[in-house]
């Protein structure tokens, strides 16, 4: 299949289609952490229109859409306006890509705010479903694909990335100490192998 994986500069779900064989490409607006020479870097509503892709799964940017940035959308309890101007250009782009011309596509994103006003998810998903011992709720809206089945269980020892919240006034620590805000972002392996033994 021809796949299109969007908004993704690891490289770690295109690999992951491509090991099984799939003609996968990634795409983002910088360049791929990997230099693969099968990484696009542009805007992925463009590149999605550009060819008759037969799949496409997309991790649009959780900003200014996830609820984990609600202090800073309401900071002392007000409406910051500029931020929500970001938010509704960060949904135009998650409307957009779930309603591509492509016969099965993946939209990927955290818990988001009420006032995105978001459809529901098709699926809620953990990492530690899929062998990565950790919690990050993960929403999967899904069109022309099944929802994927957890492939390996495991205790999670912790929550990948404390609440912005409430979690480091708990005292809860990142996995992964301080790193880059993209780091945290990136598709878990064993999710990322899931998607690609099971619609691929």
């Amino acid at each position: 299949m021809l796949i299109l994986i969007g908004c993704e500069y690891s490289g770690r779900v295109r690999e992951a289609f491509r090991r099984r064989g799939h003609d996968a490409f990634s795409c983002d607006l910088v360049e791929s952490a990997d230099d693969s020479p099968f990484h696009i870097v542009g805007d992925v509503r463009e590149v999605a229109r550009s060819r008759q892709w037969d799949m496409g799964i997309f991790h649009p940017p959780c900003t200014y859409l996830s609820r984990a940035g609600a202090r800073w959308l309401y900071p002392g309890g007000e409406l910051d306006l500029v931020r929500y101007e970001k938010l509704l250009e960060a949904k135009s782009l998650f409307d957009n890509l779930l309603d591509l011309d492509i016969p099965r596509i993946a939209v990927e994103n955290p818990t988001p705010f009420k006032i995105a006003e978001l459809p529901p998810p098709t699926q809620v998903i953990q990492p530690f479903q899929f062998g990565d011992p950790y919690t990050k709720r993960t929403l999967l809206w899904l069109n022309g694909l099944d929802p994927l089945i957890p492939t390996k269980q495991v205790e999670p020892v912790g929550s990948w990335l404390p609440s912005n919240a409430t979690g480091f006034r708990k005292g809860q620590k990142s996995q992964k100490g301080a790193s880059p805000a993209g780091d945290y972002s990136l598709t878990f392996q064993g999710i990322a192998n899931a998607m690609a033994e099971q619609w691929g």
